[in-house]
C-alpha cells in the first residue's frame, strides 16, 4: 500500500469498500480492483455462524478473521468492531487486537446490548458522553495514529435525525477520523449529512440492499460530499442465493451439469486462488531436497 487509507479517504474519486467475509471474497474482490476491503460483522455472524447480526458474533471472531484476511490480501482493512464489544476499556482492547490483526480502521457504534443491524429496528443507544469516551478510548489506545476510528451513530431510528447529527458532532470533537451516520431514510437525509457534517470529516455512507436507505451508485453519493461508501452484506446475498440455487439442482438432478456455467471448474477456482503459483514457492524452498 503506497498511500493510508487516511490520505486515500482525502482524495478523489470515493473510495468503494466492498463487503468481505473471508480471505477468498477479500481475494476477489482485490482481483476485481478494489482499493479497500470492508470486513462486515454482520457478514461474519451470517457465514460462520448462520445468525442473525445481533451481536452474537464475538471479538475474537472478528479479529481471528481479520488476522486470515490480511495473511492472504495487502489492501487497507475497514473493520465493523461493533460497539466496541463492551465499555471504553472493553474499546481498548479491541482496537489492540484488531489493530494487531491487520485492521487500518474500526468502526465504532453507539449502541447498547442487544445490538442489532443497523437497518433493523428496536436499536437502543448509549448515552453520547459514553459513546464520546469510547471514542476517546479507542484513541488513546491505537498504536499508529494512520489507524482510524470511524464513529458511527444509530440515533436516526431511536431519537431522530437532528439528534444523529448532534451526536456526530460530539463524536468528532471526541476525535473520531470519520463519521458514519447509519441508515437515513431518504436522498434528502443523505444530503442533509452531508451538508451538516460534510465540512469536519470524512463522511461514510452505508449501502444495504433492501436497507432503509435509498441505493446510490458510489458516483452519485460523491457527489452529495461523501468520502467513502461500503457495500458490506450484498455479497453473502448473492453467494446465499447462488448456493441456494446450487444446492436445489444438486439435490432435484443428482449432479451439477445444470449448473456448471455458473461455478468455477477445478482449475479454474485454482488459477483464481494461485494455487500454482503458491505449489511452485514451495518448490523453491525445497532446493534440492
Amino acid at each position: 500500500m503506497t498511500q493510508s487509507l487516511k490520505a486515500r479517504l482525502a482524495a478523489k474519486p470515493i473510495l468503494l469498500a466492498p463487503g468481505v467475509y473471508d480471505p477468498l471474497t477479500a481475494l476477489l474482490a482485490v482481483k476485481a480492483g478494489a482499493e479497500a476491503l470492508y470486513v462486515s460483522g454482520a457478514a461474519i455472524s451470517y457465514t460462520r455462524l448462520g445468525q442473525p447480526d445481533i451481536g452474537l458474533a464475538a471479538m475474537t471472531e472478528v479479529a481471528d478473521t481479520v488476522l486470515m484476511i490480511r495473511d492472504r490480501v495487502a489492501a487497507p482493512l475497514i473493520v465493523d468492531a461493533d460497539n466496541g464489544h463492551g465499555n471504553a476499556l472493553n474499546m481498548q482492547r479491541t482496537m489492540r487486537l484488531f489493530e494487531r490483526a491487520g485492521a487500518d480502521a474500526l468502526q465504532i457504534e453507539d449502541q447498547s446490548y442487544p445490538k442489532r443491524c443497523g437497518h433493523l429496528a428496536e436499536k437502543r443507544l448509549v448515552s453520547t458522553a459514553e459513546m464520546a469516551g469510547k471514542i476517546a478510548a479507542a484513541v488513546d489506545a491505537r498504536h499508529s495514529a494512520e489507524t482510524l476510528v470511524i464513529a458511527r451513530t444509530d440515533a436516526i431510528a431511536v431519537e431522530g435525525f437532528a439528534a444523529a447529527i448532534d451526536r456526530a458532532g460530539r463524536y468528532a470533537e471526541a476525535g473520531a477520523d470519520a463519521l458514519f451516520v447509519e441508515a437515513p431514510g431518504s436522498r434528502a437525509q443523505l444530503a442533509a449529512i452531508a451538508e451538516a457534517l460534510g465540512g469536519r470529516l470524512p463522511l461514510m455512507a452505508n449501502m444495504v440492499e433492501g436497507g432503509r436507505t435509498p441505493m446510490m451508485a458510489a458516483a452519485e453519493l460523491e457527489a452529495l460530499g461523501f468520502a467513502l461508501v461500503i457495500f458490506p452484506g450484498g455479497v453473502v446475498r448473492a453467494v446465499a442465493r447462488a448456493a441456494e440455487d446450487f444446492y436445489a439442482t444438486l439435490l432435484r438432478d443428482g449432479g451439477t451439469d445444470a449448473f456448471r456455467n455458473r461455478m468455477f471448474d477445478f482449475d479454474t477456482l485454482n488459477a483464481v486462488i494461485g494455487t500454482p503459483e503458491i505449489l511452485a514457492l514451495g518448490k523453491h524452498y525445497e532446493g534440492d531436497a
